[in-house]
């Protein structure tokens, strides 16, 4: 059981009660509203995937459940009880599919969203928290501001200490693995195509916050959000690196012909990334990426990351998942990944 889990307990799980006048009257969340501070949190709606994610490592308690109901394989490595709260749909992205009166039905005591925070979001936030009453916080879903987004998050639900340690843990990867590669200037990092098959995600996307902090994509030229390509294209752009998170694809490309004069099939550099129990660099683009930039440090510059991966893993896993993994759950993450 992770430190933060226990200090969960110990502080009541059911109601952590805030001491009056502990806290401001209200938060200033990532797009400067004023969010009304709840006298007490013992029940949070996260808006989407990300949410949710960020929720369970800070404070897995007040985790009301889930957008998506996890898989008995993804509840391995994560606690047990947390992990079975049921599906509860989402606010934001694609499918929202939990409306007003459902979300209303839980009695949450606040509604959190991390992602962008664009003028739709902030619009949508405003409208949901007038229309409900429930106060609705949006955090920045920047890969970059996570050290922010966890402090405003420990804000919110009175976990501040907590929260700046997930935080510093955050600002030390970044640092890290950016001064790692520092020298290394950005027309000589890999060339990387981040497949999802023929689907590939554009310049600035958050789908690739992670590869672009270590390497080129190849889409990047044009900015937006995932979108199709088509294998002449990326005949075209000749990647150095592909990375993956498409299991039938990873299993299928190396052996197809229509792709074998590409470098990256040609070089054995296509990466399955590492997905359980949330994705190492993207599903969701939330804090589950941290441990996946070191992956990526290693496979693109191996020389540059010595370190085991394998004890990168237990310890990112224990202190943001609260349960510490056993050998066989590392190979089963890793298998095949390296």
């Amino acid at each position: 059981m992770g430190l933060l889990h226990r200090r969960a307990l110990q502080s009541g799980i059911a109601a952590p009660l805030l001491a009056p006048g502990a806290r401001a009257a209200s938060v200033i969340d990532a797009t400067g509203r004023p969010v009304p501070a709840p006298a007490r949190v013992a029940r949070i709606f996260p808006a989407g995937p990300p949410a949710a994610v960020m929720l369970y490592t800070l404070a897995p308690d007040l985790l009301l459940g889930w957008p998506r109901a996890n898989t008995p394989q993804e509840c391995t490595f994560l606690i047990p009880d947390v992990c079975a709260r049921p599906e509860i749909g989402r606010i934001t992205g694609r499918g929202n599919t939990a409306n007003l009166e459902s979300v209303l039905a839980m009695r949450p005591d606040l509604i959190v969203d991390v992602g962008a925070t664009a003028n739709t979001f902030v619009s949508l936030a405003a409208r949901v928290q007038d229309q409900t009453g429930i106060p609705y916080a949006l955090l920045d879903g920047r890969f970059i501001a996570l050290p922010e987004a966890y402090q405003k998050l420990g804000e919110l639900v009175g976990r501040e200490t907590d929260a700046n340690e997930l935080a510093d843990h955050a600002r030390r990867t970044l640092s890290a693995i950016s001064a790692r590669i520092a020298d290394v200037a950005p027309e000589q990092r890999p060339r990387v195509y981040y497949a999802r098959g023929l689907v590939t995600a554009l310049g600035g996307s958050i789908n690739v916050e992670t590869i672009e902090l270590v390497a080129r994509n190849v889409a990047g030229d044009t900015g937006g959000g995932l979108a199709n390509t088509s294998i002449e294209q990326v005949l075209v752009w000749n990647p150095d690196v592909i990375v993956t998170i498409d299991r039938e694809f990873f299993s299928a490309v190396r052996s197809d012909p229509a792709w074998a004069a590409m470098r990256a099939v040609r070089e054995n550099n296509v990466h399955l990334a590492p997905e359980l129990p949330f994705g190492w660099v993207d599903f969701p683009p939330g804090p589950n990426r941290l441990i996946g930039l070191w992956w990526l440090g290693k496979i693109l510059y191996p020389q540059r990351f010595p370190e085991d991966l394998r004890a990168l893993t237990r310890e990112f896993y224990a202190r943001f998942y609260h349960v510490p993994p056993s050998d066989a759950q590392i190979e089963q993450v890793l298998a095949g990944r390296e």
